[in-house]
């Protein structure tokens, strides 16, 4: 059918990313669209499980039509209808990510015509996938800047291998995301966080995670006077590895962020790519280097949409600009 939009699940990045953002803006934008070698840069390509949570959900809140969609297929059409509102529920029956389907789900919601409220099952801390903290402490603060935001209740954790987690999500529809200017990092003055262990690793694992990150962060940061402060709690941690190996790397990617003065890390580069394609009006947003996730989200909008994007560079780093529609 000429009407849909073909999108190439094996481009650029090649993973479950493509499938999100397609899905998303067809059901933001009512645009039909058509989605081949679905995760064709996988080792296992096609639809697993969080894959087909996902457009379920995307489903439900848009009423679309759909084919395709059934563990290992690797060709979907979406043909969204209205955006209604109402209470969904998704549950992953795995250890599938449930900050991922939340990228799904969240902008949608708030394009809808009333409140949703999302009750989604599965892993909140697993590898390979946003923590549920990160969400919620770091994305949506990023999120607020765009005029939007979402409520969250944290019911029950879950893990690899067996998920079991539970969260509720609330969202409130907005009228239009508003256009952001961030290039300028403004004075870092604190720095937070949270170390994590979980099931019988001792908590005591977490407290050596903490110090060990809260060492390296004042090594690395001692020119600038940043309080620093971490709490530890019995939550999540993989191996004996994990109370300094982890920790020295994520102070190193933080520091990493502050001294080159961008104003989001790696990991929200992508996410904002498509709040920017959404709101009104031109968005400037300074970052580090342009990664690989950013380049494939970059790809789908312009696939689907009008919005052109503009990569400037800014000494060793990078200003993306676009007009929003």
């Amino acid at each position: 059918m000429s009407d849909f939009v073909e999108i190439d699940g094996s481009h650029l990045e090649g993973g479950g990313q493509i499938l999100r953002i397609a899905i998303t803006l067809s059901a933001i934008k009512k645009i039909p669209v058509r989605i081949t070698n679905i995760r064709g840069g996988r080792n296992k390509p096609g639809l697993m499980e969080q894959h087909l949570k996902g457009i379920e959900l995307a489903r439900d809140m848009c009423s679309a039509t759909v084919k395709g969609v059934n563990f290992g297929s690797t060709e979907v059409e979406f043909s969204p209808g209205d955006l209604n509102g109402g209470d969904f529920t998704a549950k992953v029956n795995t250890a599938g990510s449930i900050s991922l389907l939340m990228q799904v789900a969240i902008p949608i919601a708030l394009f809808s015509k009333s409140t949703c409220t999302m009750t989604l099952h599965g892993g909140t801390n697993v590898e390979m996938a946003p923590q549920i903290d990160y969400t919620t402490e770091v994305f949506r603060p990023i999120l607020e800047k765009f005029g939007g935001t979402f409520d969250f209740e944290l019911i029950k954790r879950g893990y690899y291998p067996k998920g079991g987690g539970e969260v509720k999500v609330t969202v409130q529809p907005i009228e239009i995301l508003k256009a952001v200017e961030m290039t300028n990092q403004g004075t870092v003055r604190e720095v937070y966080g949270w170390s994590f262990v979980a099931g019988t690793l001792p908590v005591s694992m977490a407290r050596r995670m903490a110090y060990s990150a809260t060492s390296f962060l004042f090594k690395l940061t001692r020119n600038r006077r940043i309080p620093i402060a971490f709490w530890a709690r019995r939550l999540w941690a993989i191996g004996d590895e994990a109370a300094r190996i982890p920790a020295k790397r994520a102070a190193l990617e933080l520091v990493k962020v502050i001294q080159d003065g961008a104003c989001v890390d790696d990991h929200s580069q992508d996410q904002i790519v498509v709040l920017m394609a959404l709101a009104q009006g031109r968005s400037a947003v300074k970052v580090c280097d342009i990664t690989m996730h950013t380049k494939t989200a970059i790809f789908v909008v312009e696939q689907m949409t009008q919005v052109k994007y503009d990569i400037i560079p800014s000494g060793s780093n990078n200003i993306i600009q676009c007009a929003g529609s």
